[in-house]
């Protein structure tokens, strides 16, 4: 789904919540973001992040029965709620990768949701030492940071 038609769509969803929305900005990259800056960020994010995670179900489970599931592959962000958030789970990733190296042992992390476990897999896709894989079952799914040896060249 394009940025506009996905702002198109965010918006008054939002809207019909009846968030206080100043600002939609939709960002393209490796993944879609939709940022949303609102005053009501309390409301919108709820306790934990649980009103977030049902505002993003919602949103692509309407972006879904209109394009199809891989038109939505997106996240909604309020008021950088979710990057702060990544920032703490990259930071607990490279902790915990320092310690598999120096130890030259597998770490396991905690249990996370299926996003954070995206951005640890891919924070180490390119690590010649640490391997990832993801292990056990719903909440209770985590990532195990894998020692392998560097291979010389």
């Amino acid at each position: 789904m394009d940025a506009a038609a996905l702002k198109e769509l965010i918006s008054p969803l939002l809207a019909s919540l009846g968030a206080q929305v100043e600002d939609v900005v939709v960002t393209s990259g490796h993944r879609t973001i939709v940022a949303v800056a609102s005053k009501d960020s309390k409301e919108l994010i709820g306790p934990h992040g649980e009103h977030l995670r049902a505002l993003n179900t919602i949103a692509r489970r309407l972006v879904e029965a209109k394009q199809g599931e891989e038109a939505a592959n997106f996240l909604i962000d309020v008021n950088g709620y979710y990057e702060e958030k990544m920032e703490v789970v990259r930071g607990n990733a490279r902790m915990l990768a320092q310690r598999a190296r120096l130890f030259k042992h597998d770490v396991e992390m905690s249990p996370m949701s299926p996003y954070e476990r995206l951005v640890v897999h891919e924070l180490f896709s390119d690590d010649p030492e640490i391997q990832t894989e993801s292990q056990g079952e719903g909440k209770f799914r985590h990532i195990v940071l894998k020692y392998r040896q560097k291979q010389n060249a």
